[in-house]
């Protein structure tokens, strides 16, 4: 055997030893728990034969508490680069068969050196979080590995796309990273974010919690909004990856790729969606599918505050992002986590250059003492400055009800808005007509014979003077009262109008949102 020969079996040796993670005992061990190995998950979310690994060989130098004796494939962490659809992509994935995953400064400094390589090129980056924390032997040095991470992530934010998927603990300061990232993928039975576990919340206050209650996947997809994606199945949660990726584009200096237009699938109408009783819901989707290429909308974190729907889908064959209130859940009024869960999607449109489009029905914000004492008026404004500091495309379709804060709120013409329109059937008004007419005319009804046929009287005259799209646009505030069938086309065309829009804002360091 040549020494050249020789040379390339010890690197396949030593390739096929360190491709082994923690060994047959630990990768049982994890796929007994219906968990894809680090290399199995990377290998099923990239295109067939196009991942390429770097950093194989990467160890770590710490000599105490008997770590001198630990090789740790990889030191516990796969970094590389491929496509998903013929698109680039960087990526790492934590595997948990090598010291359960845990974090130390070489296996965060590979993630670094990728998390550069992705901000350099461009290209998004994709990270796979399955590790038990930080790697307490390496003391101070994991805890500079996770700061120099968070730094990243902060750096990169609104230039590339950050995508974390949560497959397995994701505890401590490890955490903030993905909170920092874009979009976080959580899969059930599964996932688990949380800041302090199970058995410090017992030892310090007592009470037993499991971790899937504490910080399970349906808890962070439903309860604290922390993952925008949730999914019943690893293989679920990488085609929902894959399907975001095609939406959205590689960088902020581009647009997302073009695909070919095509006409919405679903037959019901607009008319035949919205009630002709202003009191009675109907779900927006149906709305929105009624008027997006193929009636394929993609709806991002469906599950927590559900009377905000938020998503992406192709008009004319072009990425836009929707935003929508859901007279389904609350009649669409804006809360705490509403303008939260809103704000933050309009702002990531903005940054990547995806026009938005609005869709408004809804009677003002949420009322309550609740709401007050938890900072409705803080959370709420988020929604004011999105817009508002939003340079993208912005076209606002009124459907029904837009009321008092809640019709400026929603992208309405005093924040910018491009282009402005209203069915028929919209109410726009300081308040809800028969709440206006109770305050306007309460002298008058009260002193009528019958105060009931008096209010309902009174409350016709309010919606006949008022609260109705035609005040707003004799002020010139909406552009157009349009029949519902209009709906699309027009959509079609202002977004095509829109294509060069180019808006000149003061030059600033950035602007203080109120988070």
């Amino acid at each position: 055997m040549t020494s050249l020969k020789k040379n390339i079996q010890t690197l396949r040796e030593k390739k096929a030893k360190i491709e082994m993670g923690g060994g047959e005992a630990a990768i049982a061990k994890q796929e007994a728990k219906g968990k894809m190995t680090a290399r199995q998950r990377i290998l099923a979310l990239m295109d067939k034969n196009s991942f390429k690994e770097y950093d194989l060989f990467v160890k770590h130098e710490v000599r105490d508490f008997g770590m001198d004796k630990k090789e740790l494939a990889g030191d516990g962490v796969i970094t590389g680069t491929g496509t998903i659809y013929g698109a680039p992509i960087c990526i790492y994935a934590q595997d948990f068969t090598v010291e359960g995953g845990s974090l130390g400064l070489k296996h965060a400094r590979k993630i670094t050196k990728i998390m550069d390589h992705a901000l350099k090129m461009k290209i998004p980056i994709i990270g796979i979080n399955d590790s038990g924390g930080a790697r307490i032997q390496e003391g101070v040095g994991a805890l500079a590995g996770y700061g120099e991470i968070f730094y990243r992530n902060t750096i990169a934010s609104g230039v590339i796309p950050q995508l974390s998927v949560i497959l397995g603990p994701c505890a401590g300061g490890a955490v903030y990273s993905p909170a920092l990232t874009d979009f976080v993928f959580v899969v059930d039975g599964i996932s688990n974010m949380f800041i302090t576990g199970p058995s410090v919340i017992k030892t310090v206050i007592g009470e037993e919690i499991s971790m899937e209650d504490l910080g399970g996947a349906r808890v962070h997809a439903e309860i604290t909004g922390n993952a925008h994606f949730f999914a019943r199945s690893e293989q679920e949660c990488f085609d929902q990856i894959k399907k975001l990726i095609t939406f959205i584009p590689w960088n902020n200096s581009t647009k997302a790729t073009s695909v070919k237009p095509q006409k919405p699938t679903i037959k019901k109408s607009i008319e035949d969606i919205i009630p002709s009783n202003p009191k009675q819901p109907y779900d927006v989707r149906d709305v929105l599918r009624s008027i997006i290429d193929n009636s394929d909308f993609f709806e991002i974190q469906e599950l927590f505050a559900a009377n905000i729907v938020i998503g992406f889908g192709r008009m004319n064959g072009e990425t836009v992002g929707f935003v929508a209130n859901q007279p389904m859940v609350l009649a669409g009024v804006l809360d705490c986590d509403s303008s939260d869960k809103a704000a933050r999607f309009i702002r990531y449109c903005d940054a990547f250059n995806i026009p938005i489009v609005t869709l408004e029905d809804m009677p003002g914000y949420l009322p309550g003492v609740d709401q007050e004492h938890a900072g409705v008026i803080r959370h709420g404004a988020k929604v004011l400055y999105a817009y508002s500091e939003a340079t993208v495309p912005k076209i606002t379709v009124i459907l029904r009800k837009a009321y008092g804060g809640g019709y400026i709120a929603m992208n309405s013409r005093h924040l910018g808005a491009d282009f402005v329109f209203a069915l028929p059937s919209a109410e726009i008004a300081v308040m809800g007509p028969e709440g206006a007419a109770n305050i306007i005319f309460r002298k008058e009804i009260m002193e009528a014979e019958n105060p009931d046929e008096m209010r309902q009287l009174k409350v016709q005259e309010y919606i006949d003077k008022f609260a109705n799209p035609y005040v707003a646009a004799a002020n010139g505030f909406i552009d157009a009262v349009i029949e519902p069938k209009e709906t699309r086309d027009l959509l079609l065309h202002t977004l095509e109008m829109s294509r060069t829009k180019d808006e000149i804002r003061p030059i600033k360091k950035h602007g203080i949102p109120p988070f």
